[in-house]
C-alpha cells in the first residue's frame, strides 16, 4: 500500500507559477512510477505527467509540455509538479498517483485544487 497526500494548490493569475507536492508513505516509493492527473469540472480526468521510480524517465501530456516539470526525491518519498506559465485552462483538481511498473495507477491522493484566473 502507498498513501499519497498532495499539497501546494491555490489561486494564481494567468502566467504565474505553482509547485505541487506529493508526500508518499507506506511501501518503498522509489519502486513505483509517480504520476499527476487533473480533472476539471464536467471533464474527464486528464494525464498530466509521469516519472519513473528512479526519476530517469518522464512523460508529459501535450497540453503541458514545456510548461510543467515533474520531479521526485526518493530520499524524502516525495514527488513534485512545477507548473509555469499557467493558463485558465489549467484550472482543475490535481491528483498525485502511483503505480507498480507495467500496472495501472492503483494509488491516488485526495487531490488539490488549482485555480488560474485570467
Amino acid at each position: 500500500q502507498v498513501q499519497l497526500v498532495e499539497s501546494g494548490g491555490g489561486l494564481v493569475q494567468a502566467g504565474g507559477s505553482l509547485r505541487l507536492s506529493c508526500a508518499a508513505s507506506g511501501r518503498t516509493f522509489s519502486s513505483y512510477w509517480g504520476g499527476w492527473f487533473r480533472q476539471a469540472p464536467g471533464k474527464e480526468r486528464e494525464f498530466v505527467a509521469s516519472i519513473s521510480g528512479s526519476g530517469g524517465a518522464t512523460n508529459y501530456g501535450d497540453s503541458v509540455k514545456g510548461r510543467f516539470t515533474i520531479s521526485r526525491d526518493n530520499a524524502r518519498n516525495t514527488a513534485a509538479l512545477q507548473m509555469n506559465l499557467l493558463q485558465p485552462a489549467d484550472t482543475a483538481v490535481y491528483y498525485c498517483a502511483a503505480r507498480w511498473p507495467n500496472n495501472k495507477y492503483d494509488y491516488w491522493g485526495q487531490g488539490t485544487q488549482v485555480t488560474v484566473s485570467s
